[in-house]
């Protein structure tokens, strides 16, 4: 199965209250972030991270990452400078890139850390998927009422949990879009 997620925002306290995140402190929410993800994700599964796993170092990143199951491909957010470093083991990604284009089926989604307005395959049905905002859930359908084929996979925005491509797929076509 292929998971998406983002904004993970491990280690952050502050994450909690600007997101308003139900968690009383960032182990709460590391532990509580790393059982969901793993009650859904297998370790054989695919899971696309668009971005911003954590604002610490490469320690606390690597400790994160080797915890979560799954092979992992990372959209570059704008905290995930940990990558740069030295002394970080980029293997732990089967890739690391600025945006995406993924076929699945006969869909395209645009995969990029930040929302933008408009998208390659935009005017013939792509899905953009993205992350940044820290929207709750209402956003994803106040789109999908706009007729608009973006999605915020963040985990704000999807219960604290990865959502999987089968459920995104599904809730667009809830729009008959």
């Amino acid at each position: 199965m292929i998971y998406f997620t983002s904004d993970l925002h491990f280690y952050h306290d502050k994450v909690i209250q600007y997101a308003n995140r139900p968690f009383y402190n960032a182990d709460e929410m590391n532990r509580a972030l790393i059982r969901r993800w793993n009650q859904k994700v297998g370790v054989q599964d695919e899971v696309y991270i668009l971005g911003d796993i954590t604002m610490k170092g490469p320690q606390y990143a690597t400790e994160v990452i080797r915890a979560l199951h799954g092979k992992k491909y990372l959209i570059r957010g704008n905290h995930d400078q940990f990558v740069d470093r030295e002394e970080f083991d980029r293997s732990l990604f089967e890739w690391i890139k600025e945006y995406y284009e993924l076929q699945y089926e006969n869909q395209w989604f645009i995969l990029f850390h930040y929302p933008i307005e408009e998208w390659n395959g935009f005017f013939r049905g792509a899905i953009h998927l993205h992350g940044h905002q820290h929207n709750h859930e209402t956003y994803n359908y106040a789109n999908l009422e706009k007729g608009l084929r973006r999605y915020d996979v963040g985990v704000d925005a999807n219960r604290m949990y990865p959502v999987s491509i089968e459920e995104i797929l599904l809730f667009f076509s809830m729009g008959n879009l």
